[in-house]
């Protein structure tokens, strides 16, 4: 199928189900969980519905395999997360919203978050409409490192285990090291193979240090 249609179907559970167990849950007056809900939304909406109409190279395909097992791991996900938050948790008094875990938790969310989609903005917008071949991103945490669109998504989600406090949380902080750590390197061995002008001082996922 097409990468476009491919990310839609495997990113929209994430925010379908946040919202269904939202609704199913007995908390929706209260602030924290609709605070942690809109901040939850505001990365998955966006990553569902708005970003892949930014792609470009509409002809690119995807693997059903891929698109499934991205599903199987959002339903999961938003599952752990929504759950525990909406429902099975014990819930959490507004004094949370001035703990250090959510405090720090919450700026770590929301710098991540702006790094990410900076990062995006700049990949996205790296070559003129028409034009081919691959060109060295620079800008922003590029200056920096390989991969700034990973290393804010890492950032973003291990500030979202500090601010539910929670064993979904931290599972999904773990699996997105996981997942975006080797693909970070990776990245960035390639990029030193392929342009021998690559900055030498540009560092793989942490910046001045690997």
């Amino acid at each position: 199928m097409s990468n476009r249609l491919g990310w839609i179907i495997q990113e929209s559970p994430a925010s379908l189900l946040f919202f269904f167990y939202f609704f199913l849950g007995q908390r929706q007056t209260e602030v924290v969980p609709v605070l942690l809900l809109i901040l939850w939304q505001i990365h998955y909406l966006h990553r569902s519905f708005i970003f892949p109409f930014r792609l470009r190279g509409e002809r690119k395909q995807t693997t059903m395999l891929i698109v499934g097992l991205a599903v199987v791991f959002n339903f999961g996900n938003a599952y752990l997360n929504a759950r525990w938050i909406f429902g099975l948790g014990p819930g959490y008094e507004l004094s949370w919203l001035w703990d250090p875990r959510f405090v720090v938790g919450f700026a770590l969310f929301l710098f991540g978050f702006v790094v990410n989609k900076h990062a995006d903005h700049i990949l996205i917008n790296l070559r003129a409409p028409g034009e081919t071949g691959y060109k060295i991103p620079k800008g922003g945490f590029y200056r920096f490192i390989s991969s700034p669109n990973y290393f804010g998504e890492i950032i973003q989600w291990g500030g979202w285990a500090l601010m539910c406090w929670n064993w979904g949380g931290l599972a999904f902080f773990v699996w997105t090291v996981a997942n975006l750590a080797p693909r970070a390197f990776s990245i960035h061995k390639w990029y030193k193979k392929t342009f021998d002008d690559y900055p030498t001082q540009r560092k793989a996922l942490l910046p001045f240090i690997a």
